[in-house]
C-alpha cells in the first residue's frame, strides 16, 4: 500500500511534481511493482488527481473515504475488510524503494514464527552532522536485537560523550505491518509524544507494541523539499 496525498506542508503537490519524465507518485508505484515481492500493489490517496494519475497509467488505486491525519489510518481504513496478513507501506515520495530493503522486511515475518513483532521498519546508519540535526530527518534508536526504543526529530542519541562509538539511524519511512497491529493503531488515540514530534510510529510504541528494525545500505532520497527533487533528478540520471 503507498499512501499519497497531494497536500504537504513543506512541498505541496509533491507526488506530481515530474521526476525525470514521470511524476513522482507513478515512479514511486512502478517501482514497488518492479519488485515482484507482492500480491498487490495499490495507491491509497484522497486525492482525485493522483487517483487518475495512477489509473490512467494502469495501476491500481482506492480512494479514501474518510479524512486523515497520517498514512497508517489511511492504509488501515483501505485493507480493514480485507484477507490479509502482512501489509507493507511504501512511503509516495520514496520512488527509490527496491527489491532487497522490501525483501528483508517480509523476510522479518517469515521467521518470526512466535508473532513477537507487531510491525517492521527500516533504518540506515549516518554520519552526516547537518543530517542528524535537521529535523526533517527522522532518527531512531534500537535496543541489542534492533527493537525500536524511540524515533525523534532531534539527535538520538544526545552526544554528550562523543568517543563512546554510538550510531545514528536515519528512519526510512517503509513499513511492514501485520494486519492486526495497523488496525489498532487506527482505533486508538493519538498520545503526547506522538503529537509533539509529529512522528506515527511513536503511538506503537506507547501502546506497547515492537518495532523491528532492519538496517540497509540503501539511502536514495525522500522528496520533502524542492531541494530533495532535484537531488532525486540527478540521482535518478
Amino acid at each position: 500500500m503507498i499512501p499519497a496525498r497531494y497536500s504537504a506542508s513543506r512541498f505541496p503537490g509533491k507526488l506530481m511534481q515530474d521526476l525525470n519524465g514521470k511524476t513522482v507518485i507513478l515512479r514511486t508505484y512502478e517501482a514497488t511493482k518492479a519488485t515482484n515481492l507482492f500480491d498487490d500493489v495499490f495507491v491509497v490517496t484522497d486525492s482525485e488527481i493522483i487517483f487518475k494519475e495512477i489509473t490512467s497509467h494502469g495501476g491500481k488505486a482506492i480512494m479514501s473515504i474518510k479524512e486523515h491525519e497520517c498514512g497508517s489510518d489511511r492504509i488501515a481504513e483501505a485493507v480493514e475488510n480485507l484477507d490479509i496478513d502482512i501489509v507493507v507501506n511504501v512511503q509516495g515520495d520514496e520512488p527509490f524503494t527496491e527489491v532487497a530493503s522490501l525483501k528483508k522486511l517480509i523476510d522479518v515475518f517469515k521467521k518470526d514464527t512466535g508473532k513477537q513483532v507487531d510491525l517492521a521498519s527500516l533504518m540506515v546508519h549516518i554520519t552526516d552532522q547537518e543530517e542528524i540535526k535537521n529535523p526533517n530527518t527522522v532518527k531512531v534508536i534500537v535496543d541489542q536485537n534492533n527493537f525500536a526504543l524511540y524515533f525523534s526529530r532531534s539527535p538520538i542519541p544526545y552526544p554528550r560523550a562523543t568517543d563512546v562509538g554510538a550510531k545514528y539511524y536515519k528512519h526510512k519511512g517503509v513499513y511492514a505491518f501485520r494486519k492486526e497491529a495497523l488496525l489498532d493503531f487506527y482505533r486508538l488515540p493519538m498520545l503526547p509524544l506522538e503529537a509533539s514530534e509529529k512522528i506515527e510510529c511513536i503511538r506503537y510504541l506507547e501502546y506497547g507494541k515492537r518495532i523491528k528494525m532492519v538496517e540497509t545500505n540503501v539511502q536514495g532520497v525522500e522528496i520533502d523539499t524542492p531541494e530533495d527533487l532535484e537531488r532525486a533528478k540527478k540521482l535518478w540520471k
